[in-house]
């Protein structure tokens, strides 16, 4: 593992409206440099809205385009997810997209109930793995921080991401379990939410952040903008040997 500078992408999401956001996302991410790994919210393109299907991409639409644009030009990973049709189904796809312009995608798994996310999207059954520089990440979406099994570290992952549109009516969760993620997993944890009011007037205060495998802070943030941490993979390993709580790990079968 060689160590990792990840970028957290923090900004305002205006309802249902794809092309202004993709400026706005286009301009934070012109100040980036030397990058490895560019973290950008759950649905930046549409914010997470009740009708949010009318603007979906379809597969290697302007969305993806966009984000192989920019992963090519900035020689940087992008993740962010998006709200994707195939077919006549549509996901809530977390699109994992290399310099190269090949990509990944994970479709979120649990569905917000509360906001009727299940009625309108296809919830995702396969739970994956991907890989930058040696490190192997597991890559999530908001409501999925809520579950700890689907999250849990079986030895298979370095740092997990979650991308969210996590309202600050519960803002507390938000920093207290993406804590508790990377504390339980031994593991780095990002979690990149948004800022802003959406269409229903909810607020979002950002609170994006970089946790450690002992669940100690190293980025926090309440304001718009990109933050960004070095992550050390001898650390983690280091962490790892010295208070090796995975071993004594329970060992279970999840069936979906």
């Amino acid at each position: 593992m060689q160590n990792l500078t990840v970028a957290v992408v923090q900004q305002e999401i205006i309802p249902n409206n794809p092309q202004q956001n993709l400026a706005t996302f286009s301009r934070a991410l012109s100040n980036l440099k030397n990058c490895d790994l560019i973290a950008l919210p759950e649905v930046f393109t549409t914010g997470f809205c009740a009708n949010a299907r009318n603007f979906a991409e379809y597969v290697d639409g302007t969305a993806y385009t966009w984000m192989a644009d920019h992963a090519k030009q900035l020689s940087a990973v992008i993740t962010g997810s998006l709200v994707v049709k195939e077919g006549d189904t549509y996901f809530n796809r977390m699109v994992w997209m290399r310099p190269d312009g090949t990509y990944t995608h994970y479709d979120k798994r649990h569905l917000f109930r509360m906001g009727g996310e299940h009625t309108r999207y296809q919830c995702g059954t396969e739970r994956i793995i991907v890989e930058v520089k040696g490190w192997r990440v597991l890559p999530l979406v908001c409501y999925d921080l809520r579950f700890p099994v689907w999250s849990r570290n079986r030895d298979d992952y370095d740092m997990a991401i979650y991308v969210a549109n996590w309202p600050s009516a519960r803002a507390l969760h938000w920093n207290r379990l993406l804590q508790a993620r990377a504390i339980e997993n031994q593991a780095y944890v990002v979690g990149v939410n948004r800022v802003g009011m959406d269409e229903v007037h909810q607020h979002y205060v950002g609170d994006s952040a970089i946790y450690g495998p002992a669940g100690e802070v190293i980025v926090h943030s309440q304001e718009p903008g990109s933050f960004f941490a070095e992550l050390y993979g001898d650390k983690l390993q280091e962490y790892r040997e010295k208070f090796p709580a995975y071993m004594d790990a329970d060992d279970f079968e999840l069936k979906i």
